[in-house]
């Protein structure tokens, strides 16, 4: 609800923007701000008061209508709005790529390699913490999720070194920020010995995912691959 009434404020304080009031005060009634903004006067109205509460805005009421000017904080908020706009248009790479998956019960290899102990102290160094000594598999079940998969080799990627040990080669392991179903932070693990195909994805984390988010084989998860920048 908070972030809803964040975007309503910016979008009102846009509206504002577009009529001046950015850099000079402006007389703006709120019926025209309603028209503006395809509300009722009323709701325009309680706009106004919200931005004016939190600083946004300073207005005073003439019969003529409202004389309003943004402040320097409604000024900034503005700016912060166009540098994300920015960012999101002008980047290599979308900020995020979503892959849905079904949990299944993979072949518990997972759990030998990352609790290898050059393994282990790398993820602690680089992604700022120690997994759980498992995996999540993941079986996408969509050739758009198969294809926005193969498409994060194009993307930066945190880097696990590999190392030899025992008499074998342990090779690197790509590494993906995600949170997993908007609740739990993690990685998803690219290339730590794959045994599956190009369809299913490995996912880490600090705590046991199953357990945690109350998964079992045959659910559908979310997980949101963060782009490095």
């Amino acid at each position: 609800m908070a972030e809803r009434s964040a975007w309503r404020h910016l979008f009102t304080l846009l509206k504002l923007a577009e009529m001046g009031a950015h850099r000079r005060t402006a007389k703006i009634s709120t019926e025209y701000l309603a028209r503006k903004l395809e509300m009722s006067q009323q709701t325009a109205s309680r706009h106004l008061i919200e931005l004016e509460n939190q600083g946004w805005i300073r207005r005073a009421i003439t019969p003529e209508g409202c004389l309003i000017k943004i402040t320097d904080t409604g000024v900034r908020e503005l700016k912060r709005l166009y540098s994300n706009l920015r960012f999101l248009i002008e980047a290599a790479y979308p900020p995020s790529v979503t892959l849905e998956g079904v949990v299944f019960t993979g072949l518990g290899e997972g759990a030998y390699y990352i609790t290898r102990g050059h393994y282990r102290k790398q993820f602690m160094e680089k992604l700022g913490f120690v997994p759980y000594p498992g995996t999540l598999n993941l079986k996408l079940t969509t050739d758009y999720d198969v294809k926005s998969y193969s498409e994060l080799e194009a993307y930066p990627a945190i880097e696990i070194e590999g190392f030899k040990s025992e008499n074998r080669t342990f090779g690197s392991v790509k590494c993906y920020p995600v949170i997993i179903e908007n609740k739990a932070k993690g990685a998803l693990i690219s290339a730590l010995r794959s045994h599956y195909d190009a369809s299913v994805i490995e996912v880490i984390a600090p705590v046991f995912l199953r357990k945690h988010l109350n998964l079992k084989d045959g659910h559908k998860v979310k997980v949101e691959v963060l782009t490095l920048p």
